[in-house]
């Protein structure tokens, strides 16, 4: 979601006349585009604009805090970050050229109004490595968990027409996207008149020119039989689907307010995994308020059952404003958070290593994202079931290319491969 928001602002940025700059030295305008569901990320955010904010090249140079954290924390931001000219949350970035404008006439700007309405339509986003397109077909959030912050960051659901969402993927294909990713904190709740979300994925996939189409994240409770239909049958939908599942005991479960307990959450598991092929991952929260031992041993033999392919793991900190913060005290501490954090990692880490070790031999199409980090004459690419694959570069082969690789070697979270030959 917060890749997606970038890319819109650089489209607005772009038509505004800017261009983008690797370097701040160089930067007349520099933004920071932040999350608010973790403090720690918080923390960060503060540190790295305390870094831009007293090392400006120039008086001119234009600071922005952007995203969540800049609705969550705006008051705290004025206070902590007086250096930061502009605020801007999820709803304002329509806005942003005139918020920039006049910070450039030396008035500071917050703009954090939510807005039920916005959806961004007629608003192009750039694809900033050009390989991956990212479309939000839905904004906010209607689940609120007592532990999330996300509704009031990004204030209550709303949907994107149909019609503005395939413009976007067209619009997109036609610069060169290979990859369409559709975004929403419940995608899969997505619903416009009587156009439900596996219509949409179907009418995605359909576009002609592209070549594969993801999604995240869904929520389980919204998890219909045809959107495990969609995916099962359409060739170019991802066979990867990122699962949250948060807690495998019940009564945390409850707690948390998510709506389902184990066993509903398994079964639609059981139901995806039918579909040949399919990688599912998850997220695991650890220590949520008045988890017992038994509690959190729930979620090991849940990890220990349902075999994820990945798992995102986070111990629970409190966000303001949460129902939780106001009335489930935090009561797990801290060493004991990072205790069973550490254990749920360790079990993680091996089930997804037997799972990359068992890829070695097999043969996959990648899409090729990326020249690799470490080195030129390397390639990162991903699988259907998204999992990196690192590939030796070859003549014709560049970001945006599909080829056929023999995966050789595996570690916990890569796969290195060999092109294949025809």
């Amino acid at each position: 979601m917060n890749v997606a928001d970038s890319d819109l602002m650089l489209g607005l940025l772009d038509r505004g006349g800017y261009a983008r700059t690797d370097d701040p030295a160089d930067a007349d305008l520099i933004l920071i585009n932040t999350c608010a569901v973790r403090e720690k990320a918080e923390e960060r955010v503060f540190a790295r604009a305390s870094m831009l904010g007293h090392g400006k090249a120039r008086p001119d140079v234009v600071l922005g805090i952007t995203g969540c954290m800049a609705e969550h924390l705006k008051d705290e931001i004025r206070r902590r970050a007086p250096y930061v000219d502009v605020v801007i949350g999820p709803d304002g970035y329509r806005r942003l050229l005139d918020s920039v404008a006049q910070a450039r006439e030396g008035r500071a700007v917050t703009d954090t109004r939510l807005d039920r309405e916005e959806t961004y339509t007629g608003l192009d986003p750039i694809a900033a490595d050009g390989v991956i397109g990212h479309v939000t077909i839905q904004r906010g959030c209607d689940k609120f968990c007592t532990f999330c912050v996300v509704p009031y960051t990004r204030g209550r659901e709303r949907g994107a027409a149909p019609r503005e969402i395939l413009r976007q993927v067209r619009a997109l294909v036609a610069a060169g996207v290979k990859e369409v990713q559709l975004l929403g904190q419940t995608v899969n709740s997505y619903r416009w008149e009587d156009v439900g979300f596996a219509e949409l994925l179907r009418a995605v996939a359909a576009v002609d020119g592209v070549e594969r189409v993801r999604f995240t994240s869904p929520y389980p409770l919204d998890f219909a039989d045809d959107v495990v239909a969609a995916i099962a049958e359409t060739p170019n939908v991802c066979k990867h689907v990122h699962l949250p599942l948060q807690s495998g005991s019940d009564a945390v479960l409850d707690r948390m307010r998510r709506g389902y307990d184990f066993a509903t959450y398994r079964a639609l598991y059981d139901k995806l995994r039918a579909v040949p092929g399919i990688a599912v991952t998850t997220d695991l929260l650890i220590g949520f308020s008045d988890e017992s031992e038994e509690e959190f041993q729930a979620t090991l033999r849940a990890q220990e059952e349902l075999r994820f392919d990945g798992a995102f793991t986070f111990a629970y900190s409190e966000r303001e404003g949460t129902y939780a913060a106001r009335k489930i005290p935090d009561t797990v501490a801290a060493d004991v958070k990072q205790r069973r954090l550490a254990e749920v990692i360790a079990v993680q880490q091996r089930i997804t290593g037997e799972i990359m070790a068992a890829q070695v031999g097999k043969r996959e199409r990648v899409l090729v994202e990326q020249v690799s980090k470490r080195s030129a004459d390397q390639l990162m690419a991903r699988t259907d079931a998204f999992r990196t694959v690192i590939i030796p570069a070859a003549s014709g082969i560049a970001p945006g290319a599909l080829v056929d690789a023999t995966i050789v070697r595996a570690t916990t979270a890569t796969l290195f491969g060999a092109i294949a030959t025809p």
